[in-house]
């Protein structure tokens, strides 16, 4: 499995031939400039709620990739509307799909979608692919609902924000692995904005200290998972 970070919370998972591209904020990202986004190809995007900084080149890509998008209800109705054709809604609970099954997830935060309109709730998931098992939080804040993903599965990859001030930061993240029961974490959601600032080598080291792993890839980094 493949990792590809687009900075904020974007990114892309390549797995058994499929790609899954996540929360897509690249051209407004000023970390991203380096980024050409007509290269980037996907099957399928996820959507974790409707903030701008997730969804802002949804819309482009979507027509662009031809991915099938799938998103909480309320958000994917807004996404009908700007006339993407292949949209899936989904809420809290497992579904099925032609890759596997998936998982949405509970997040506190906030959602609403870009021209206003109610976002509905935020939302995580988590994917079995490629032999392994992934939980991208989406923006939340630290909740005990994680606990209960460590009695669904074994985790192999936990996606977490870092950031702080808008979600969890990382002592929180940290905590996070402990409820999660996961021992490797990759850290999004941090950087882009002076909120969410961190000290990357501070993080780094917090997390060696707890006989855990955080990974920060560069933005256009690609590893294996």
């Amino acid at each position: 499995m493949k990792y590809t970070y687009y900075g904020q919370s974007c990114f892309l998972l390549e797995a058994e031939g499929k790609k899954f591209l996540f929360d897509p904020f690249i051209t407004h990202n000023p970390l991203a400039k380096h980024i050409d986004i007509k290269s980037i190809q996907a099957d399928y995007i996820l959507v974790s709620h409707g903030h701008g900084d997730h969804v802002a080149d949804l819309v482009e890509l979507a027509n662009q990739t031809n991915a099938q998008v799938i998103a909480m209800v309320e958000v994917a109705g807004w996404i009908k509307k700007q006339g993407v054709k292949n949209v899936v809604d989904v809420n809290f609970g497992k579904s099925t799909f032609d890759f596997g099954s998936l998982r949405t997830v509970w997040a506190v935060h906030s959602s609403s979608n870009p021209d206003g309109s109610y976002g509905g709730n935020p939302a995580g998931f988590v994917l079995e692919l490629g032999g392994k098992t992934i939980y991208f939080a989406g923006d939340t804040a630290l909740t005990l609902e994680m606990k209960l993903l460590a009695d669904l599965y074994n985790l192999d990859y936990a996606i977490l924000p870092i950031g702080g001030h808008y979600t969890m930061d990382v002592d929180d993240a940290i905590i996070a692995t402990k409820y999660l029961d996961c021992e490797k974490v990759i850290g999004v959601h941090y950087n882009t904005f002076p909120p969410i600032k961190i000290d990357t080598e501070e993080a780094t080291a917090k997390f060696k200290r707890e006989n855990k792993i955080l990974l920060l890839p560069a933005i256009g980094e690609t590893i294996e998972l």
